[in-house]
């Protein structure tokens, strides 16, 4: 890829300290955490109040939700172009050239959205022939069919929600976040616990809940964005010209990262399939920690996505020292984040276990598992943010490359061999998560060390 040449400073530029960029991170990133971190506290919610309705229920959310996650992280990662194009167009100075980004990411959604709704209506038979019993595939099954209703329009909100963030104004995607997660309680409790005449309908009202919410957040999200104050500088209401050729890189960014989270997110689903042979109690506490692992992480995906906002300014300005200050910046603030939220969880693991769910039985299989997830989220979270930057640098290959190596070559025979042959149980497939992720963490560290090696050197 061609490196566009260097231009005058301007006062938009890359901060020049250390104290700077961090303070410019941080404000893009709290913002991002809260959008992405509202995200996963919907399905955090979720398993609280089905967990607290019945154990049997939560382990036909979780199933559901095994199906469908894979799904829709793929098409968050396909998507991730959108957030990359606009930070480095905006770093161009073609603010006219904006409107056509988020016009074809939106396009590309719908299109998205629906191939994983077909997809995600096979979910029952995906249940089936991992081996789930007849009762977790009947109930995990119906889950799924109500949640895969709701992803185009999940796709739809996601677009314009990175676009926004591109645009460094990710305070509107996280406020509209921030009241579904308000309306999301509402809804689960109307239809999970049968409240205001509504029957109780256990994880299957939390699904529709969930759909529900998806529904809201595209409507509301595409209307603000069509009516930026600025629309008609930026090319909103402008149709896209060229053709498909002219948003190749913007798709190739996104092919890169649809792929490390297909891997990835479908090497972590299959983990919930193992922990179903264990049985519904450890399946349960499997989601459990998950969900406690996945809320945390949400904070290294804000904090990545901020680092390709800052990194693809500075690609795009031709800096290419700052665009390597940037991404280790990322690194460490993440590092530093995930051993402060690290050590809280230690301190509350058995509180947190209690707030998921009320059966003793469940609440000491997922305790020891929610007080080993700081030592995960060092690592996990370190490789998303360096996956993050490199796309942002425009490289597009390797993270796939290093997610296949580590979450598709290693993590699930590992999983499968701590689980049931050793005797580790849930735990032991929270030691292969933890053993691949090193790894992954490791590779990529690696990699955009080497580029910026080469990028300076000119």
């Amino acid at each position: 890829m061609e490196q566009t040449a260097a231009r005058p400073e301007r006062l938009d530029d890359p901060p020049r300290s250390l104290r700077a960029r961090v303070r410019e991170m941080v404000r893009l990133a709290l913002p991002q955490i809260a959008s992405r971190s509202g995200m996963l506290i919907m399905a955090v919610v979720d398993t609280a109040m089905v967990g607290r309705f019945a154990a049997h229920e939560l382990a036909y959310q979780s199933l559901g939700n095994a199906v469908t996650i894979p799904l829709f992280v793929t098409a968050i990662g396909l998507l991730l172009g959108t957030l990359v194009m606009t930070a480095r167009t905006l770093g161009s100075g073609r603010t006219d050239r904006l409107g056509a980004v988020w016009r074809r990411a939106t396009v590309y959604a719908v299109g998205l959205g629906a191939i994983c709704m077909v997809i995600a209506f096979t979910g029952e038979w995906v249940l089936v022939v991992t081996g789930q019993s007849a009762d977790l595939v009947r109930g995990g099954g119906e889950v799924v069919r109500v949640l895969a209703l709701g992803l185009p329009f999940m796709m739809i909100y996601l677009a314009s929600a990175y676009f926004l963030e591109g645009l460094k104004r990710p305070v509107a995607p996280m406020v509209f976040m921030i009241i579904a997660n308000l309306f999301n309680v509402l809804f689960n409790w109307m239809w999970v616990y049968g409240n205001l005449g509504f029957d109780a309908m256990g994880a299957v009202g939390s699904a529709w809940a969930t759909t529900g919410i998806r529904i809201l957040l595209a409507a509301v999200t595409v209307a603000y964005v069509w009516n930026l104050h600025d629309r008609d500088a930026l090319g909103i209401r402008r149709k896209a010209g060229g053709g498909w050729r002219d948003w190749a890189l913007q798709r190739r960014i996104g092919y890169s990262a649809g792929g490390s989270h297909l891997i990835e997110s479908t090497a972590f689903a299959a983990q919930s399939f193992i922990a179903g042979l264990l049985g519904a109690l450890a399946l349960a506490a499997y989601s459990i920690a998950f969900q406690v692992l996945g809320l945390i992480f949400m904070t290294a995906i804000g904090i990545g996505a901020a680092s390709a906002v800052m990194v693809g300014h500075a690609w795009g300005r031709g800096d290419t020292a700052e665009m390597s200050r940037a991404g280790w910046t990322g690194l460490g603030l993440n590092t530093i984040a995930m051993g402060f939220f690290g050590v809280l969880v230690v301190a509350f693991s058995p509180y947190l276990a209690q707030g998921f769910a009320k059966d003793p039985a469940l609440i000491e299989l997922a305790t020891p598992l929610i007080a080993f997830i700081p030592l995960l989220l060092i690592f996990d979270g370190g490789q998303a943010v360096l996956g993050h930057v490199l796309r942002g640098r425009g490289e597009t290959w390797f993270p796939v490359a290093a997610h296949t190596i580590s979450y598709g070559a290693i993590l699930l025979p590992l999983a499968i061999v701590l689980a049931l042959p050793m005797g580790r149980g849930v735990m032991g497939i929270l030691e292969a998560i933890l053993i691949a992720s090193v790894i992954s963490l490791c590779l990529l560290a690696w990699r955009f060390h080497r580029l910026a090696k080469r990028d300076q050197r000119g």
